[in-house]
């Protein structure tokens, strides 16, 4: 048995959507914090961005009370990713953009603030299903192939060869035995936009060596002498057609990708995530929604465990929770649904004082891993509440 998780690189253009997006977020919640900001007075957001052939289009919804300069924001985020010239498929000095953001609809306004609507309370900013997953195959609690994807990606961001452009993406296959053990790497897909103004005529032939040893550095401990390498398996990927120049961007689009990596199992649910604010539960209950899988894992509650919380626009708590640990619990998860629904805090005003959601360094850093870091969410700090509540 084989699956397969697919990542990208931060040059990646809907990647690079996804950073603009989050980004102008970021530079919102900094221009607030300076006036007095609290989850009451919160600004709100669901910022759209396409990218295509040079041009940049910011679209959606935002109601602030700062004031930011979203050209400059655009541009020193391209900048950022690394395309500061179009013979790597975009330059952020030079491309057009275009802002057409409007204000939050009053409609929503009023079921996302305390003491407005028909509740009184800080509602979700959207129906939606969200899911979080989290299993036992790696000390991060999450499927093997997705973690090691992503480290070969971030391999490829950090190797400090020009030659390797921003643009890059990767997929790793991994081979498991009859009882979901991982046991090796069968096939490593890398796929690269190559600078070659970077790379001499006789030296042509060593790209491909030099693309095999950064991956072979990361994925050392799963491969073996039968792993198959694949390096830009057309032939050719020239830089200057890559990013806008050969493909669109748009956000939320990458979304299997920065989630589980489509692994059995851990469902795709919700919308974006990185392009709007927290009361927006596709953002903030899919980091609660992993927060929860993880410490029932953590637990040993489960070898594996996806939840799901539905949520219903201007009502803060989900309208339903449902518990699957493909039996492997210890516990039924009718159960294990009580138990989450008792301790945890799943309204958006309790994810986003628990996760500090707020902070727009957490948004900055979200379009290159929901999970791989150090964030709030990541947490396994309800592991012996867990423990205490299924003992009684």
């Amino acid at each position: 048995m084989q699956i397969s998780s697919e990542s990208v690189k931060v040059g990646h253009p809907d990647i690079v959507a996804d950073s603009i997006a989050a980004n102008i977020i970021a530079a919102i919640l900094k221009e607030e914090k300076k006036i007095g900001l609290t989850i009451d007075n919160m600004p709100h957001c669901g910022i759209e961005v396409f990218l295509g052939k040079g041009l940049c289009v910011v679209g959606g919804e935002v109601s602030t009370r700062a004031y930011i300069d979203i050209e400059k924001s655009v541009r020193e985020t391209v900048v950022s990713l690394g395309y500061t010239d179009s013979a790597v498929g975009l330059n952020g000095h030079s491309m057009g953009i275009l802002n057409t953001i409007i204000p939050q609809s009053g409609d929503i306004n009023i079921g996302t603030r305390e003491n407005m609507g028909k509740y009184c309370e800080i509602g979700a900013g959207d129906q939606g299903i969200i899911y979080g997953f989290a299993c036992n195959e790696t000390p991060e609690l999450l499927p093997l192939p997705y973690v090691l994807v992503n480290r070969m990606m971030r391999a490829f961001e950090n190797c400090g060869s020009p030659v390797f452009s921003p643009d890059g993406k990767g997929q790793v296959t991994v081979e498991y035995d009859d009882k979901w053990v991982p046991r090796r790497v069968a096939t490593v897909l890398m796929s690269n936009a190559i600078d070659y103004r970077h790379v001499p005529d006789a030296a042509r032939g060593d790209v491909e060596s030099q693309a095999k040893k950064i991956a072979l550095d990361c994925l050392r401990d799963w491969v073996d002498g039968k792993t198959e390498f694949l390096f830009n398996p057309t032939g050719e990927w020239q830089a200057v057609n890559s990013c806008s120049a050969a493909d669109s961007g748009v956000t939320g689009r990458k979304l299997v990708v920065q989630l589980y990596g489509g692994y059995p199992g851990a469902q795709l649910g919700g919308g974006a995530i990185v392009n709007k604010s927290p009361e927006k539960v596709d953002c903030s209950a899919a980091f609660g929604s992993r927060y929860v899988a993880k410490n029932i894992v953590a637990a040993g509650l489960a070898k594996k465990c996806s939840v799901q919380l539905a949520y219903a626009i201007g009502i803060a708590r989900p309208i339903s929770i449902y518990v699957n640990t493909f039996d492997t619990g210890t516990v039924p998860d009718e159960r294990l649904a009580v138990i989450i629904k008792e301790t945890f805090e799943l309204t958006p005003r309790g994810m986003i004082e628990k996760f500090s959601l707020l902070n727009g360094d957490l948004y900055r850093r979200l379009p290159k891993t929901f999970f791989l870091d150090d964030y709030p969410w990541e947490k396994t700090d309800m592991v012996e509440t867990l423990k205490k509540k299924v003992s009684k």
